[in-house]
């Protein structure tokens, strides 16, 4: 899912981060949901005030996506999470299990079919160009790269799922997973239909941010 707040003047904001202040609209991070919230006026009910999305929004948050993907994967490859290069990316996958197989959505179907069999299981993920990788890895492109599981490959994964719906381009490929909802349960993501946009008042999100009481 992707968070959307309110700037001061009525401009609807991409809040990737989920920490921009007061009510927040949720909305399933798919292109086609953000496009049917715009073109219906979803955002206006959700913020419950008049609410105006800049022509830009889907590109501004593609691009935002694709900039939270590229440094996530940098902090991997600088944790140690992340190879780059067909020859140890192979060599990392015959190893074992990885916490995902990366591959450059413009390199060749050869190469990456060579690839996918070894993966065993875990994401694929083709939603970043050969370029973006690159910048990732401090190269100037990058076809296939292997992730090592830890708390940087985790949230590398998150932000490659999310932006995957955006790009035509990506066929990236999850585990059926659930998205979590401000409060906390588990809710299916979906694209946003008739009805509005879910949304939280500051308040609803400050007690989600509350510890529980059971000691855990």
């Amino acid at each position: 899912m992707i968070r959307f707040a309110l700037s001061p003047d009525g401009v609807v904001t991409p809040d990737l981060a989920e920490r921009l202040p007061g009510r927040g609209v949720w909305v399933s991070a798919e292109r086609a949901a953000v496009e049917k919230a715009v073109r219906k006026g979803l955002f206006a009910r959700g913020f419950k005030c008049a609410a105006r999305a800049p022509e830009d929004l889907l590109a501004q948050v593609e691009a935002l996506l694709a900039r939270r993907a590229v440094d996530a994967l940098g902090f991997a490859r600088k944790a140690g999470l992340a190879v780059g290069g067909f020859d140890k990316t192979r060599a990392r996958l015959r190893e074992g299990p990885v916490a995902a197989l990366i591959e450059a959505s413009d390199g060749a179907e050869g190469g990456r079919a060579k690839l996918r069999p070894l993966a065993a299981g875990a994401p694929v993920v083709s939603a970043l160009a050969a370029q973006e990788l690159g910048l990732a890895f401090g190269r100037e492109f990058v076809i296939h790269a292997a992730l090592d599981r830890g708390g940087a490959a985790d949230r590398f994964v998150r932000e490659a799922q999310r932006l995957a719906g955006f790009r035509a381009a990506g066929q990236t490929s999850f585990p059926p997973q659930a998205a979590g909802d401000d409060d906390g349960k588990a809710a299916t993501a979906r694209p946003i239909d008739g009805g509005a946009a879910r949304a939280r008042s500051p308040k609803d999100e400050a007690a989600d941010a509350r510890p529980a009481k059971d000691g855990s």
